[in-house]
């Protein structure tokens, strides 16, 4: 019984089951038209159980449900909406990000900019207070200035009293001369005259001999100075102005105007033609001299500061003597390092170094540039390019200080002052010293080379008849 139950019971279930999908397929029409609740592809379904207990496994077998399209097309839209919603916000996080990096690279620049602000006030507050004292130097230089101004006027003043003074001693001796030349005329005696001419001769080559010894005490072989300057001679920054003439004052030549030039060029470009000793005063300065001017050589012009020609000078000298000049300027003489200074400080300058030899020969070295560095710097060379047929005696000496036998400031380690027994601008020692020995006759005998010598031109055991060294702005 229970056996039949249980297959009629199995078969019911399968015909419901059969029926339900026969029955969706044929009324599937009906079906769409029911409620929203009941879902389509179900039905229910009755058991009709015995009221007896069953045994074993009750199996039912029904389809799977089906997926709603409208929801999945639900879901579909609410996945689109989130992954834009996504995309936002990484877009939103980037833009996030660089002006995360924007603002911290800002920041950065804005340290720097408050450091640069800070260093840069720091500047102009030192700007500031140097400038202030710089306007409390100038006012102080402008009261030395105003102070050097009212001296200069003061010299000047002076300056021309002295020149008048020294119009009415001049006049008052040329008178003096004409009446004692009256008076040699009334007495006719050649004798009383060449007696009062040769007595003040006398007594200045004793004074001469005088230095001569006092210069032999300092060393066994020193230069002759044969020159007899008259005590009545004016002196200009150390040089002599008269010659060794009877005359106590020198024949200057009549020019235009009275002076005082800048240099030999000036005196040319002034229509003065004529060579001779003229008064000169370099610019941006008070300092007075006189020089001779080379007018008949190459175009003119030229300011001779140094001249070699008969003996008659002393070379052998001290510091001092050769900064403030000496001799003759009418022979040999040495213009002086402080003056050559000045002049050169103007303008640029060439350097003529005219050679002769007891031949005859005469030969030339010219630089394109020369001028001398102030005392501070021991009146240091300086040079330029050379030309000419003399050989190039001078460009070895070229940025060398200058050396007397008290200043010994060469490279040796004697004083080549000492051996060469003059003043220049020695390295260790010497190629030229054109302010050595006058040996007459050239070829000379002596310990150590301290002639007139220029070394590419009959070397340094001959000593040159003539030599002079003079200058010219380019």
């Amino acid at each position: 019984m229970d056996s039949t139950l249980t297959i009629s019971l199995s078969l019911f279930l399968i015909l419901c089951v059969d029926t339900s999908k026969v029955g969706g397929q044929k009324e599937g029409a009906k079906q769409s038209s029911r409620s929203s609740d009941s879902k389509a592809g179900r039905c229910s379904y009755t058991f009709i159980v015995p009221q007896q207990k069953l045994s074993g496994a009750l199996c039912l077998n029904t389809p799977s449900s089906l997926p709603n399209g409208s929801e999945v097309a639900a879901l579909r839209a609410e996945l689109q909406q989130q992954q834009e919603q996504l995309e936002k916000l990484q877009l939103q996080l980037e833009q996030t990000g660089s002006l995360a990096i924007e603002v911290r690279a800002l920041r950065k620049e804005s340290n720097s900019m408050n450091s640069r602000i800070a260093q840069l006030y720091a500047q102009l507050l030192q700007e500031v207070i140097h400038k202030k004292d710089q306007a409390l130097e100038q006012q102080r230089v402008e009261s030395l200035l105003l102070n050097a101004t009212t001296q200069a006027l003061q010299v000047s003043s002076n300056y021309r009293e002295l020149e008048k003074k020294y119009g009415a001693l001049t006049s008052m001796m040329s008178l003096q001369n004409q009446f004692i030349s009256k008076l040699e005329k009334q007495c006719q005696c050649r004798d009383s005259r060449s007696q009062v001419m040769t007595d003040p001769t006398k007594s200045q080559l004793n004074e001469h001999h005088n230095y001569s010894s006092d210069a032999n005490k300092m060393t066994n072989d020193v230069q002759r100075d044969q020159s007899a300057a008259s005590p009545l001679q004016e002196k200009t920054g150390g040089v002599s102005l008269g010659a060794p003439t009877n005359t106590p004052f020198v024949n200057l030549p009549v020019t235009k105007s009275p002076g005082p030039w800048r240099d030999c060029q000036h005196v040319l470009d002034s229509g003065e033609t004529t060579s001779g000793i003229y008064l000169l005063r370099p610019l941006n300065t008070n300092l007075l001299l006189q020089a001779w001017c080379e007018q008949s050589r190459d175009l003119g012009g030229w300011t001779v500061i140094q001249r070699r020609q008969d003996g008659s000078v002393n070379f052998f000298r001290t510091w001092e003597q050769y900064k403030q000049g000496f001799g003759n300027l009418n022979g040999e003489y040495w213009l002086g390092l402080e003056h050559l200074y000045w002049v050169t400080k103007q303008a640029k300058y060439k350097l003529l170094v005219a050679l002769e030899d007891w031949q005859g020969r005469h030969v030339f070295a010219e630089y394109d540039s020369f001028h001398l560095e102030p005392e501070s710097d021991w009146y240091r060379l300086r040079l330029g390019q050379y030309h000419g047929n003399a050989g190039d005696s001078l460009s070895w000496h070229n940025n060398k200080a200058f050396t007397t036998l008290d200043r010994d400031k060469d490279s040796y380690t004697g004083n080549c002052a000492q051996y060469q027994k003059g003043g220049w601008w020695y390295h260790m020692c010497a190629h030229s010293n054109l302010n050595g020995v006058w040996y007459r006759g050239g070829h000379y005998r002596s310990i150590y080379q301290d002639g007139v010598y220029w070394a590419e031109f009959h070397g340094g055991s001959y000593s040159l008849k003539k030599v002079s060294m003079m200058i010219k702005p380019t």
